[in-house]
């Protein structure tokens, strides 16, 4: 697959990332909502969709969509930190989707729509468990039930296949299910923190 050129960046999917340059792995549901609204974002150089976090090599979109395999869909984002922070990049991952509703995301139900966080870096690590307590208050305080955001290393990423990526690009008016809570996340510098 990874020949293919993105369809938005202009570049192959598969190009070497570039140095200074970090990545991150969100699940939030239904990928390709996901992937579009992170490659709006000034500052992202890359995004993929494909599985993460189950036990199957290489799994099918089939597979993962049977429930077996164990892994989320997800979307890799490769980023420049000096355009865009790492706090914006979650900022926009909490406001985007609903982190309180475990293993689905409204009417997409399976442990592959789980909410998750998968980090490269320990301040990428450390942001994210800050900004988990506090939009976890946040919606607390709205009356939303704790948050079920999973918040691990980076795992192996499998890419799914190239007719999914960029597939709200190929198909505008395709399924996008991603719903916010309508509670802000604060855009926090995790450096004011520690």
């Amino acid at each position: 697959m990874n020949a293919v050129t993105h369809r938005i960046f202009d570049r192959p999917m598969d190009a070497p990332v570039p140095k200074g340059f970090e990545t991150v792995i969100f699940g939030m549901g239904c990928y390709w909502g996901v992937e579009r609204l992170f490659w709006q974002l000034d500052g992202v150089w890359m995004t993929e969709v494909g599985f993460a976090g189950g036990t199957v090599e290489n799994p099918t979109y089939k597979q993962v969509c049977e429930g077996g395999t164990g892994h989320a869909e997800v979307v890799r984002v490769v980023f420049d930190p000096t355009r865009i922070s790492f706090e914006r990049l979650l900022q926009v991952f909490w406001e985007n989707h609903n982190p309180t509703q475990g293993n689905r995301q409204g009417n997409d139900v399976g442990s592959q729509y789980r909410s998750v966080i998968m980090y490269a870096t320990e301040h990428q690590k450390n942001a994210a468990e800050l900004s988990k307590a506090d939009y976890g208050n946040r919606l607390a305080v709205e009356g939303f039930r704790a948050i079920t955001t999973e918040i691990l290393p980076t795992a192996p990423f499998y890419p799914a296949h190239e007719d999914h990526q960029q597939y709200l690009d190929r198909y505008p008016d395709g399924y996008c299910g991603l719903r916010g809570t309508g509670v802000q996340a604060p855009l926090t510098d995790i450096a004011e923190e520690i």
